[in-house]
C-alpha cells in the first residue's frame, strides 16, 4: 500500500511540475472502459460520511433522516461523541470507514485535507488496490486536478467483491452551493462531475441532501463548475458593494438603489437575494452583523483556487486576482469569519441604512 500511495502522491507532484503532462494523460483515460454502463447497484447498504463540520454535519443528518446507515469519522472528537450518543456508528480513521462502507462522502476543508484523508496513513486507500466501497463522492470544494488525480487512482482499483459484473470503483466530485441553511434543510444544489453511471447511480444519495443536481461532465468538471460559480458570485458582490457605497458618498439611500437595481439590468443575486447593506433586507447575514453565512476566509480560498486553475492554464483574470487580494485582505484584517458581504463595510466602509 504504502507504494500505491506514494505512486499516487508521484502523480500529484508531477502535475504541479508539469500540468501539460498529466492533462494529456487525463483527457485519454477512457473513464467509462473501466465501468459496465448501469450495473452500479441501486441498493446502499451502508454510508460512510468523513468531515462532520457545519456543512457536513448537516448533510449527514439529512441521510439519517432518510434512513441510511451511517458509519462517521472527523478529527472533532465532541462532534464523534454528538453523533455517537445518537446511535450513529463511530470510526477511528477514514480506513475504518472505508471497510464499513459501499459508498463513502467526504466533506472537507481543502485539497490538502482530500489528499491526507484518501492517501495518508489509515486513509480510505490504505487498504491497496482492492477497496470496499464501489462509489466515492468529495463535496469539497478544492482544485479540478486533484479531483482528477483521485479519481484516476481509484478507477484503477478493484473491488473486494464483484455486484452486476462490474470490477471497479468509481469517484464523483460532487460540490455543493448553498451554504448551511440549505445544508440543514436538504436543499443544496451538487455539481457533480465523473462518470455518468456513478452520477445516475447515485442520484438517491444527492436527493436526499439537496434538491438540485446538475451533471457537469467527466471527473473534476464539478470542482471546476464550483469555483468558477464561485468566482462570479465574489465578482458580483464586490462590484454591488462598491455601487452600492458610491451611492451612498453621493447621497442616495441603499434601499432606494437596491429598487432601481432589482427593476433594471444591475440586478442580481447580491442585490436581491443577499443584499450587503445593513437595514435593507432580512434574514440576510448583513441584518446580523455579517455573521453567519459564507465566510471571507472559505472564499478567499476559493478565489485562491480560481487564480491558481487560471495559472495553471496561462489565462490572465485581472478581476480573479483583485478579488483575491480584497478578500484576503479582509481575512487578514480579522474578519476572516464574518460573512463574505461585510466586504461593504468592511473594505468599502459603506454605511449602516438608517
Amino acid at each position: 500500500m504504502a507504494s500505491y500511495c506514494q505512486g499516487l502522491r508521484s502523480l500529484l507532484s508531477l502535475y504541479k511540475s508539469n500540468p501539460k503532462i498529466t492533462n494529456i494523460f487525463i483527457s485519454n483515460f477512457s473513464w467509462t472502459r473501466r465501468l459496465s454502463s448501469s450495473n452500479f447497484p441501486s441498493q446502499f447498504e451502508r454510508i460512510g460520511f468523513i468531515g462532520l463540520g457545519n456543512m457536513g454535519s448537516r448533510m449527514c443528518n439529512n441521510l439519517i433522516k432518510a434512513g441510511y446507515n451511517v458509519a462517521v469519522h472527523d478529527v472533532n472528537l465532541d462532534v464523534m461523541k454528538m453523533f455517537s450518543e445518537k446511535g450513529i456508528l463511530t470510526k477511528d480513521s477514514p480506513f475504518e470507514v472505508a471497510k464499513a462502507s459501499d459508498v463513502v462522502i467526504t466533506m472537507l476543508p481543502s485539497s490538502s485535507h482530500v489528499i491526507d484523508v484518501y492517501t495518508g496513513p489509515k486513509g480510505l486507500l490504505h487498504g491497496g488496490d482492492r477497496l470496499r466501497p464501489w462509489l466515492f463522492i468529495d463535496s469539497s470544494t478544492i482544485d479540478p486536478q486533484t479531483s482528477r488525480k483521485l479519481s484516476v487512482a481509484i478507477s484503477g482499483c478493484t473491488l473486494k467483491r464483484e455486484e452486476g459484473g462490474w470490477e471497479n470503483p468509481a469517484m464523483l466530485d460532487a460540490p455543493v452551493s448553498g451554504g448551511v441553511l440549505a445544508a440543514e434543510t436538504g436543499s443544496l444544489t451538487f455539481m457533480v462531475g465523473g462518470p455518468e453511471e456513478a452520477y445516475m447511480a447515485a442520484k438517491p444519495l444527492f436527493h436526499s441532501m439537496g434538491k438540485n443536481t446538475i451533471y457537469c461532465g467527466g471527473a473534476g468538471n464539478g470542482s471546476t463548475a464550483k469555483i468558477c460559480n464561485n468566482l462570479a458570485m465574489a465578482v458580483s458582490m464586490l462590484g454591488v458593494s462598491e455601487a452600492f457605497a458610491l451611492g451612498q458618498s453621493l447621497g442616495i439611500a441603499a434601499s432606494t438603489l437596491t429598487k432601481i437595481f432589482n427593476s433594471s439590468s444591475a440586478r442580481c443575486w447580491s442585490s436581491d437575494s443577499y443584499n450587503p447593506v445593513p437595514g435593507v433586507m432580512d434574514g440576510v447575514p448583513a441584518s446580523r452583523n455579517y455573521d453567519g453565512g459564507f465566510s471571507s476566509k472559505l472564499m478567499a480560498k476559493d478565489l485562491n483556487l480560481a487564480a491558481a486553475s487560471a495559472k495553471e492554464v496561462s489565462l490572465t483574470f485581472p478581476l480573479t486576482t483583485l478579488a483575491e487580494e480584497i478578500f484576503t485582505e479582509l481575512n487578514n484584517a480579522g474578519y476572516g469569519t464574518k460573512d463574505f458581504s461585510c466586504v461593504f463595510r468592511h473594505y468599502y466602509s459603506g454605511k449602516d441604512e438608517q
